[in-house]
């Protein structure tokens, strides 16, 4: 999912635990599953923002000035973005992240 394009909330949402906890059937298996996937999304950023930034690594003093407004204008994009566990929560809650638990997957298997 492109965490630029989330319809993920901007505050912080309360939610119940035990409903969200249906799809798993364990609260702490829920909220590791949104931990990880929120550590993907998290990297994900930390990559483009850098990736962005490097651009202006090498600079003259000349153009310092211009680009230093470019700079602040993306690192102010990524500020106003949901923070990467809101992300994963509102993925989790509409279903769009893919999880298994091996432990699980191996007593079934052996059942």
């Amino acid at each position: 999912m492109d965490y630029k394009k989330t319809n993920a909330p901007l505050n912080t949402v309360t939610r119940d635990m035990t409903a969200m906890a249906e799809q798993t059937g364990n609260v702490y298996e829920t909220v590791c599953v949104i931990g990880k996937r929120a550590n993907q999304i998290a990297a994900e950023m930390k990559r483009d923002l850098e990736k962005k930034l490097q651009e202006f690594a090498s600079t003259d003093n000349l153009e310092e000035v211009s680009e230093n407004r470019e700079q602040i204008e993306i690192s102010r994009f990524y500020e106003k973005l949901p923070k990467p566990t809101l992300i994963a929560t509102q993925e989790y809650v509409e279903h769009k992240l893919y999880f298994s638990n091996p432990a699980k997957e191996k007593d079934r298997l052996s059942d």
